[in-house]
């Protein structure tokens, strides 16, 4: 296409001081669009740790701002981007200045859906296939049909990633919906066994105080291949919900075998690669930890994992997301 556009993100929070898995999945489609000649910026509606912009790998970061200074922005944008609890404020603004507006959608919750079907919506992006089944059917019985649904799933750049696995087994998010308790129970049990357990960017924290477990602060995502993966032998996500599951996504791009509870998202994230066992059945967590002592078993999950990783390469999915942004914001220039 001729000319740069202006993307414009509101999220209320943002890397490297948020890293979690909606978050990152934002950064690295904004990172394509910058990789193609545009301008990406995201505007926060939390205070972060930073009072001034900054930059993470191209895309300028703006804190809150006093004054109507994001409101300015949003008119000026080509087009104008939000996710969770932005979309209903970004979709006001997008509808009053006429800015094409998307809505990235991370999970299948009530709340999602609500301005999604508002008449301001130009497209959405939904992270898996089966949640492209959610918002068909959502979009059935609803009043207005957003123009353009996409399916990008979480773009991981497996060199990114891509570390000599280490000898723990490891939990990132100590919440309870992330299975910190069948972590907890896993090493009391398994006394003898290295467990890591990764404080995550949102939930109440509660990493287990057990002499066998080591505990990791939260993050910033550039950091994770050398503190968490290249310390990890087996990743768990026994997750009582996941639409998709970014980390069992990095995990395997080190051919790190994961164990999941079986969610619809993980199902389809981890794909033949995975290992499920249901989050109650702790006996059944165990075994398939001690399945993975045999070498030639490991071995054979690590094929697994990494012939994963290389069938999730993002480059067409990111290529389809840039091409409707594009689409979208060309169409808005022509109008000027």
């Amino acid at each position: 296409m001729s000319g740069h556009l202006r993307v414009v993100a509101r999220v209320h929070a943002y890397p490297p001081h948020h890293n979690a898995g909606a978050e990152w999945m934002l950064h690295e489609m904004l990172r394509a669009l910058v990789a193609r000649g545009h301008r990406a910026e995201v505007w926060l509606s939390q205070w972060s740790g930073d009072s001034q912009p900054y930059d993470v790998d191209g895309v300028h970061v703006v804190p809150p701002q006093p004054g109507r200074a994001y409101e300015t922005t949003a008119r000026q944008a080509s087009v104008l981007i939000s996710h969770l609890e932005n979309v209903p404020g970004a979709a006001a603004l997008a509808r009053g200045y006429g800015v094409p507006f998307v809505v990235v959608c991370h999970n299948t919750f009530e709340l999602t859906w609500e301005s999604v079907v508002s008449g301001s919506t130009t497209a959405v992006v939904v992270n898996s296939e089966w949640m492209q089944g959610v918002a068909e059917a959502r979009f059935e019985a609803a009043p207005f049909r957003p123009g353009r649904l996409l399916v990008v799933r979480p773009p991981v750049h497996p060199a990114d990633y891509a570390t000599r696995p280490g000898s723990a087994i490891t939990l990132i998010n100590c919440t309870p919906t992330k299975g910190i308790g069948v972590l907890t129970e896993l090493a009391a049990r398994m006394g003898e066994r290295q467990f890591l357990a990764v404080r995550g960017g949102y939930g109440e924290q509660q990493p287990p105080d057990l002499p066998n477990v080591s505990v990791v602060e939260h993050l910033d995502g550039h950091r994770m291949r050398d503190e968490v993966y290249g310390r990890t032998r087996i990743l768990l996500m026994p997750s009582d919900y996941e639409s998709w599951g970014r980390a069992g996504v990095e995990a395997m791009a080190s051919g790190i075998p994961v164990i999941a509870h079986p969610t619809p998202g993980l199902r389809e994230s981890l794909g033949p690669a995975g290992i499920f066992c249901d989050r109650d059945d702790i006996d059944a967590w165990i075994k398939a930890i001690e399945d993975l002592d045999d070498p030639a078993a490991y071995r054979a999950a690590a094929r697994r994992a990494r012939a994963r990783s290389k069938a999730l390469e993002p480059t067409p999915d990111l290529d389809g997301w840039c091409e409707l942004v594009e689409e979208v914001g060309s169409a808005r220039a022509s109008l000027r």
